[in-house]
């Protein structure tokens, strides 16, 4: 790409005849198709549950109320590996990489046995940051679609080796006393992964705009993800009748996604040239990147909104979550040897990384520890109002115990 202040064309990829060879930049197309595989193969919980449906119950048991979270990555702790970014691909990476043992790295130390099935549970998860491991219990996957969450009886289907998630909380609910279930579906049934890797590879190869392909697809994905959505709190509460809850015994939260990349006016990096790639790992556009941060993700954020209310569930919208901590955010800076991590200054989010030299791919543009504690504070927020909707917001300056909800009608 040259170094030039002139835009990308409206139409993309002008011809798809382009040898992969001629990509330019350090992310390879071969990435990019990667990207769109791997990014949300959204990790499930360190229960590790392989069941089938339990019989009914007489309601909760009676012990301390359990707290259960479900659905895809964005709720199931993916990339809490990681404590801020750093450019440096050895050691600790400027001290960003939980996994480092001195000599090597054990992701399975972050992600327990799910790192192994690409679910990626991590111990700073939203749940466990909000309750603590043993008021909680996390069965989302990396990667899960509406249609893992179904029970089998009614469509669902198995992922990674675990029984859909209605079917898991079945067991869950017979063996515990669950007050709380917390949802985070419907960004892999409209093919938020394709989006953001086709973004990618429109700054990287095609030198045009991702948005006008990008928001049909989103809008021919929608009606039949919302509705998957709905139908994803059907079965739940399905499940937690036949075990023989009353309405009254629990509540579900459905929350919405944050952006992961700033307004192009809040980039630190310039957008000609290659240093949004090469040093800060957000390759967009700026128009792209004003598109997915103030009209993406708002229009999910909505329509998830919508789906709460009609199934009467509280909503958690969590769109400005991670103002000013997004990927190469001007609040925000990269670690180095002289500048360590701090949940202050470092971003919330993880940075694109083709899995190469730091972790794995499927982490990329996820909430790293930082973001996933602040999660947690959110979440113990709305358990603690019974009714209302409610946004996440962050405080600039602050850690986590600087996250604070709004109300929204």
């Amino acid at each position: 790409m040259p170094e030039s202040s002139a835009t990308p064309s409206q139409s993309r990829r002008p011809s798809q005849s382009r040898s992969p060879s001629q990509s330019r930049g350090p992310l390879r197309t071969h990435g990019l198709r990667r990207l769109a595989a791997a990014l949300f193969a959204l990790p499930l919980s360190a229960t590790g549950l392989l069941v089938a449906a339990a019989p009914a119950h007489a309601g909760p048991v009676p012990g301390p109320a359990v707290a259960v979270s479900m659905g895809d990555s964005y709720i199931s702790g993916e990339a809490g590996r990681w404590q801020g970014n750093s450019d440096d691909s050895g050691g600790s990476r400027d001290g960003t990489d939980l996994a480092y043992t001195g000599s090597g790295y054990n992701p399975s130390s972050v992600y327990g046995g799910t790192y192994s099935s690409g679910c990626d549970r991590s111990g700073s998860a939203e749940v466990d940051s909000a309750f603590g491991s043993t008021a909680a219990i996390n069965i989302a996957c990396s990667g899960a679609t509406t249609v893992n969450v179904f029970r089998a009886a009614d469509g669902g289907q198995s992922f990674k080796g675990e029984a859909p998630q209605a079917d898991q909380l079945a067991t869950i609910a017979a063996q515990h006393n669950v007050d709380l279930i917390t949802l985070s579906i419907g960004g892999n049934d409209l093919g938020f992964a394709n989006v953001i890797s086709n973004c990618v590879e429109d700054y990287e190869v095609w030198y045009s705009y991702c948005q006008p392909s990008q928001q049909a697809a989103i809008d021919s994905a929608m009606g039949p993800a919302m509705a998957n959505v709905g139908k994803s709190v059907d079965e739940i509460r399905a499940t937690m009748s036949a075990d023989g809850y009353a309405a009254s015994d629990y509540r579900i939260v459905l929350q919405s996604y944050p952006s992961p990349i700033p307004r192009s006016s809040e980039n630190r990096y310039p957008e000609s040239g290659w240093s949004r790639t090469t040093d800060g790992g957000c390759p967009f556009w700026n128009a792209d990147e004003d598109w997915a941060r103030d009209t993406m993700v708002p229009e999910i954020s909505d329509h998830l909104a919508a789906v709460a209310a009609d199934r009467g569930v509280q909503f958690l919208d969590l769109r400005d979550f991670l103002q000013g901590r997004e990927v190469c955010s001007t609040a925000t800076r990269l670690a180095t040897s002289t500048q360590e991590p701090s949940a202050t200054t470092s971003e919330w989010a993880r940075f694109l990384t083709t899995g190469a030299t730091q972790g794995t791919l499927q982490e990329s543009f996820h909430p790293n520890y930082y973001a996933q504690l602040a999660l947690g504070r959110c979440l113990a927020l709305i358990q603690a109002q019974p009714t209302g909707n409610f946004a996440c917001r962050n405080t600039p300056g602050q850690d986590a115990s600087g996250v604070y909800l709004a109300g929204i009608s």
